[in-house]
């Protein structure tokens, strides 16, 4: 019996060593910083870009904040309604139903999504959110567990947008601004990570809708929700 337990022992220690060593082995993730000259305030260090450098780490919450569908035209301005792809590792959360939409092209804005939301923002002139209004009871509990508050978070969406708008809302709502990143839009990815969510049918490119259950998509049900009564 005391064999098998000094083997034990033994394994155990291996193992917590050989954990610890690995984590020393990541790189340190540098403090968020949101390139000024960037439309969406991209981070300089951590964007689409370097992001294959950053990927598979317990310290991070990886996010992707595009619907799966988008009401929205973003084909008039380039881009692609229809998640068809996203990084290995990130999981969706649509911002649309976290916050009212505000400051979409015009392209896009006449057909956005305007359903129900997790709460209601008011801007100022200068673009910087003035208040945060919940609309239902359970709404800062589901932004708490969707996005974790003890890990660094890295925010994509298609071209950017969606992600400076969800870092602009978790810093209103009492989030660490140097551990929220917007690391840009997909669209613009090159990297050798891509989850293939757009299938190919001989000759022609289609959308395999089915093709969604490659993605981990938290769905919020709004009809479970309790309305916040002012």
């Amino acid at each position: 019996m005391k064999k098998y337990l000094k083997v034990f022992i033994i394994l155990s220690l291996v193992l917590t060593l050989a954990a610890c060593s690995s984590n020393e082995a990541l790189p340190e993730i540098p403090a968020a910083e949101p390139d000024e000259t960037s439309m969406f305030g991209v981070d300089k260090n951590i964007n689409i870009d370097t992001i294959d450098q950053w990927l598979g780490r317990d310290d991070v919450a990886y996010i992707d904040v595009r619907m799966l569908v988008d009401p929205g035209d973003y084909g008039a301005i380039g881009g692609d309604p229809v998640l068809s792809g996203t990084v290995e590792g990130f999981e969706v959360v649509p911002y649309p139903y976290l916050a009212n939409l505000t400051g979409l092209p015009p392209e896009v804005a006449e057909t956005q999504y305007n359903g129900p939301t997790l709460f209601t923002l008011t801007w100022d002139d200068n673009g910087n959110i003035e208040t945060v209004t919940p609309n239902f009871e359970e709404s800062e509990m589901i932004i708490k567990d969707l996005f974790p508050e003890d890990k660094h978070i890295f925010l994509m969406c298609g071209g950017g947008g969606y992600a400076g708008f969800t870092r602009a809302l978790l810093i209103e709502l009492g989030y660490d601004p140097s551990k929220i990143y917007n690391i840009g839009g997909f669209w613009g990815y090159k990297g050798n990570n891509t989850v293939h969510v757009k299938v190919s049918y001989g000759e022609n490119n289609m959308y395999d809708y089915n093709a969604f259950h490659r993605l981990k998509y938290h769905l919020i049900d709004f009809n479970q929700l309790t309305e916040k009564r002012s």
